[in-house]
């Protein structure tokens, strides 16, 4: 069987009570992009990897998507895999900014696992959005070495997990869902886990991969330095101010300036905040919004998203109803 273009059927699937809230990667086992920010984050912010995948990452895609650790997505992926991503391009998800993970070598960080062995799976949750979780395994004779394609890795995922609970608080590196799950029987040496997120508000979805070792190990991982104190935030920040631009009997117009305000660039920004009783949204621009009930959440849109230290873009919305709002700042996010 072939990996489907959209959601396959399911081997095991894990209902878990709550809702999934997430904008990030996985941690358990960690992703490329997760071990590799841990690898390159000095005590200075500063991204300086070792690892020499890592830093090979770097040389060809800069810094930037080891801030953004938690942004390998593609906004239209709809659940979808095979036929969507390009063979070659799985780790990056097709997105061009994580180019540089895509490489085929067998010296990334490395999480060392029991084949057949229950584990916790743990998945950051940087920002809020619902979803399901499909994890992938690649076929027996794995060569990290070759280039991966979608007929190296198996045609089901061996685990799915539907919207499981948060821990933590969004925003932060502590922030994730975990769940526990039984990795496949006889596996034996290098393959890789390959994760995919759906939200299930919006087709944005999220790709990663996690170079793991089925050695005997319990989570161990190695090929990469100490990583300080990773539970530090990420540097980015970014600022939104709203005013309005128009307004008559029974609604009004709003435009919302977004500012990176941090010292690193960044590849997404999110903003948030609650209507007024008694109003919604009728249109909005420049931003891809979800709603649920007077709460609003707009993410960028694909072209308006990178934004360098100091720059600026803007996004505008109509609202039905009466008061207006007041609200001259909005809660503003990285991701």
């Amino acid at each position: 069987m072939a990996l489907l273009a959209t959601i396959p059927a399911l081997s095991l699937v894990v209902t878990a009570g709550g809702e999934a809230e997430a904008h990030g990667t996985p941690m358990k086992p960690g992703s490329r992009t997760f071990l590799c920010w841990q690898d390159g984050l000095t005590d200075t912010g500063e991204i300086k990897p070792v690892n020499p995948a890592c830093k090979n990452a770097q040389q060809v895609s800069g810094t930037t998507p080891f801030y953004n650790w938690f942004s390998v997505l593609r906004s239209d992926g709809a659940g979808r895999t095979r036929g969507f991503v390009p063979d070659g391009e799985l780790c990056s998800g097709g997105n061009t900014n994580f180019t540089g993970f895509n490489a085929a070598r067998d010296d990334w960080p490395l999480t060392h696992l029991t084949s057949g062995a229950t584990v916790d799976f743990s998945y950051n949750a940087w920002a809020a959005h619902p979803g399901w979780f499909y994890v992938y395994i690649t076929k027996d004779g794995f060569d990290p070495k070759q280039t991966l394609t979608w007929d190296d890795m198996e045609a089901q995922p061996f685990l799915s997990v539907d919207h499981p609970p948060l821990n933590g608080s969004p925003g932060t590196v502590e922030a994730n869902y975990s769940w526990n799950g039984k990795l496949p029987d006889g596996k034996s040496g290098r393959h890789l886990i390959y994760m995919v997120w759906q939200r299930s508000d919006s087709a944005e979805t999220f790709y990663s991969c996690s170079d793991v070792v089925f050695d005997g190990g319990n989570g161990e991982v190695t090929g990469i330095r100490d990583p300080g104190n990773p539970t530090e935030p990420v540097p980015g920040t970014c600022t939104a101010t709203r005013r309005t631009t128009g307004s008559w009997n029974g609604g009004y117009q709003s435009e919302v300036t977004v500012t990176n305000s941090g010292d690193v660039p960044m590849l997404g920004w999110m903003v948030d905040w609650t209507l007024p009783g008694g109003q919604k949204v009728d249109s909005l621009w420049s931003g891809n919004a979800t709603y649920t009930g007077q709460a609003v959440m707009v993410h960028n849109a694909d072209w308006n998203g990178s934004l360098d230290p100091g720059e600026s873009t803007t996004f505008g919305y109509v609202v039905s109803g009466s008061g207006g709002d007041t609200a001259t700042t909005l809660p503003c996010r990285v991701g």
